[in-house]
């Protein structure tokens, strides 16, 4: 069922393709249909996989029978979580961008290839296909930027498009040696990930192909310093390909260093995890520093990902059950959250104000003309704290825990960030909704933009839907996190096992 989530996805691209510009109506639902049906497809492979199952193959053809590389089809209980992530963010994302007007069925059939692709990463077993994938995520990403976006929407969809086709350079570069070597020390040519995660690499070359695929795939994962696409592509991205970004693109990077960085290359990690963790922490401070200073009020949420992002990355570095297992559910908590973050920046407050400037919000009160968006805004904001009750306390937490264990000194210093973390969103929750300006009258009659004088639309139904959707889901994790703590810890359990054998102390 799960590799329908993926023929569903790029079946629907190819028609609304096909769609002319008029039909904008059909393009909607015909979009959201398509979302909804992989959700439904990635439910019922999820009920179907067992926890602590390992790796099942769903399905394995013969591809490029001369490269030993097969269309191999395969999940464990890290991925399942991030399919079911994906399908929420796509729902999510539709009903988020149901305001778009300029060429809709392009725009949707851009999405969902973008959606096909991140399926297909996440289902990959077999190297080259992930490669594909994620390069057929990475191509639709530049069009929406570049296309539907804002504020230099040319130089964010640019920046972006250079900065993952640079790492991918490095992937590719560090999967084609691993596969000439394994077949010099195997005398079989294969792509498989099973099967090359089982060879052992020579030493050497691992101490210098680890680092180089890591960083291929933590580009797109927003490693520090080679962040700084992240929060001009989020600026520029409209609210659906922001959700989408912050939601499941920047997961393919990290899901690319733990599956493949350190699957493949476990003694070279061994040699750089010190390192790659000071950078994971390095992250988190500076976005959340950053995210304190900022005026743009999406630069503050662009700038929270990066931060949380550098919690994902330097749980993969503890290398022990708990913080691994913390990093992957951190993958999934963030996406929700940040996917409802920028919803109510981008389509909530910026599509009814025009700005996004927080000196001008203050004046607005936009928890009176837009209550429902303040009071999303309030519990995305507590979510992304890390408050009990929200899927962020937990990964996180399970973050912290496993870092003190390896790297007492980064745990300390990771908590400053949530601090500051918690400063910046209270800063812009104050300003965006709560601030009380006596020079404005409240009510339906507010101002709107710089000096403008309009009436902001109440809030959608179909925002309404998406965001109750994702704040259910955040809620759901946090308060009963069980529920993909069974999947995850089996499968970073037997995985952290293959690394041991690997070498990794």
């Amino acid at each position: 069922m799960l590799a329908w989530t993926l023929y569903v996805s790029f079946a629907g691209a190819a028609v609304l393709a096909c769609l002319p510009r008029r039909r904008a109506a059909a393009a909607r639902w015909l979009a959201l249909g398509v979302a909804l049906l992989g959700a439904v497809f990635a439910l019922a492979g999820v009920s179907e996989h067992k926890p602590g199952a390992g790796l099942e193959t769903i399905t394995r053809l013969p591809w490029i029978p001369f490269l030993g590389a097969d269309y191999h089809l395969a999940v464990d209980g890290i991925s399942v979580t991030l399919i079911l992530l994906t399908a929420v963010a796509a729902v999510a994302g539709i009903l988020f961008s149901w305001n778009i007007e300029e060429r809709v069925p392009a725009f949707f059939a851009f999405y969902l290839a973008l959606i096909g692709g991140v399926y297909g990463v996440f289902l990959s077993c077999d190297l080259l296909l992930l490669f594909v994938f994620y390069e057929i995520a990475i191509i639709p990403k530049y069009f929406l930027i570049a296309i539907w976006g804002s504020t230099r929407k040319e130089y964010g969809a640019m920046k972006l498009a250079l900065y993952s086709f640079g790492g991918s350079a490095l992937v590719l570069v560090g999967i084609i040696a691993a596969f000439v070597v394994a077949a010099q020390q195997t005398g079989v040519a294969t792509f498989s990930i099973e099967a090359l995660s089982r060879v052992a690499f020579p030493a050497a070359f691992q101490r210098w192909a680890f680092p180089v695929v890591f960083v291929g795939f933590a580009i797109l994962a927003g490693l520090w310093p080679f962040h700084t696409w992240a929060p001009t592509g989020h600026v520029a991205a409209p609210t659906g390909a922001s959700m989408l970004l912050a939601g499941v693109v920047m997961k393919l990077g990290a899901y690319g260093c733990l599956r493949v960085a350190m699957g493949l290359f476990p003694a070279g990690l061994e040699v750089w995890r010190g390192a790659f963790a000071v950078l994971a922490v390095v992250g988190i401070v500076y976005g959340a520093l950053a995210a304190l200073v900022q005026r743009d009020f999406k630069f503050v949420i662009g700038y929270s990902s990066v931060s949380h992002m550098g919690f994902v990355l330097l749980g993969l570095m503890t290398l022990n059950e708990i913080g691994v297992s913390g990093a992957v559910l951190q993958m999934f908590s963030h996406g929700v959250i940040a996917g409802l973050l920028f919803g109510v920046v981008g389509r909530m407050v910026y599509d009814r104000t025009h700005t996004r400037d927080l000196s001008e919000l203050e004046g607005l009160r936009l928890s009176r003309a837009l209550p429902f968006a303040a009071v999303t805004f309030v519990i995305a904001s507590a979510a992304s704290m890390g408050l009990p009750g929200f899927s962020g306390f937990v990964a996180e937490l399970q973050v912290l825990v496993g870092s003190w264990r390896a790297f007492p000194a980064a745990a300390l210093v990771a908590g400053v960030g949530i601090v500051v973390g918690v400063a910046y969103l209270l800063r812009a929750l104050q300003s965006a909704f709560f601030t009380d300006d006596p020079g404005f009258a409240g009510g339906a009659g507010v101002a709107v933009g710089s000096g403008s004088r309009g009436v902001l639309g109440s809030v959608s139904m179909p925002e309404r839907v998406g965001a109750v959707l994702l704040m259910a889901v955040t809620l759901a994790v946090g308060l009963y996190p069980r529920w993909l703590l069974d999947w995850i810890v089996p499968a970073v359990h037997s995985m952290l096992e293959g690394l041991g054998r690997g070498g990794v102390s």
